[in-house]
């Protein structure tokens, strides 16, 4: 054993350089393969709970609240379906108004006219919720242009108090003020005498009191005057936050001490 030994050490000395270029090239091979081992821990590594929330809320947050694309069909005067750039349909409610029923007066003539003003061009639709039944609720534009408005400018919808409070402030007066001057001038469906808004007709077909409406519409009432208003009243959604107290039924309200608005239909 110490011969060989012996012929070990002759070895190396005889081959210094051959000896430190195989230790070199041991010591770079156990980097190498340590390096390896490390980048594939990492990249197989879970990333901590944070991230995932982190990934998570920005997909979510990633949804865009408009769509643009083309009106390809119209099914009343405020319901129509968009197909946007990746050939996807979406049916869209229109934000704020309420045009009449198919079955009332004015119903074709309110689709018709909504028609006219979309149907095979390219909108931009503005999400302000998504209901229920998938549809999306929003408000409509072309080149600028408001749609919503527009139809309730034309005397083909109304101006629906009840979701007042989805819209910007400015939205809201000027929905409120055109319903005004098409109801002086007698445009679209205010020619005719005593108009029903399709909001009664609905709650009339459910069996139901014109002022619980459709849709979970509540009265609202106000605490500092101790006055209640329906969602067809004209100041519904003009009572402030701070005194605004909900009602199930107007003869919930009344037990509570509120008397209806003077000026409610």
């Amino acid at each position: 054993m110490r011969e060989r030994i012996q012929r070990v050490g002759e070895w190396i000395e005889h081959h210094k350089l051959a000896t430190l270029l195989l230790i070199g090239l041991c010591l770079a091979t156990a980097l190498g393969v340590t390096q390896v081992y490390l980048e594939y821990q990492i990249a197989t590594q879970r990333p901590p709970l944070d991230r995932l929330v982190m990934r998570a809320t920005s997909s979510s947050t990633a949804q865009p609240r408009t769509i643009t694309g083309k009106v390809v069909y119209v099914a009343d005067g405020d319901t129509l379906t968009v197909l946007d750039d990746h050939n996807r349909q979406h049916k869209v409610r229109l934000d704020g108004i309420d045009a009449p029923e198919s079955a009332q007066a004015y119903g074709d003539t309110a689709k018709k006219s909504l028609s006219d003003l979309v149907l095979g061009k390219t909108v931009t639709v503005t999400r302000s919720r998504v209901a229920r039944n998938g549809w999306i609720v929003g408000k409509v534009t072309l080149s600028g242009r408001d749609i919503n408005l527009e139809q309730i400018r034309r005397g083909y919808a109304w101006f629906y108090r009840a979701y007042a409070k989805e819209l910007s402030r400015d939205d809201a007066t000027a929905y409120e003020q055109a319903e005004a001057i098409a109801r002086e001038k007698q445009l679209g469906l205010w020619a005719g005498p005593e108009p029903i808004a399709p909001w009664d007709l609905r709650a009339a077909q459910r069996g139901q009191s014109a002022e619980a409406e459709l849709e979970g519409a509540q009265i609202v009432g106000d605490r500092s005057s101790k006055i209640y208003h329906a969602p067809n009243c004209p100041d519904y959604s003009k009572v402030a936050e701070r005194n605004r107290v909900v009602f199930a039924t107007e003869a919930e309200a009344e037990a509570a001490g509120y008397r209806k608005a003077k000026n409610c239909p």
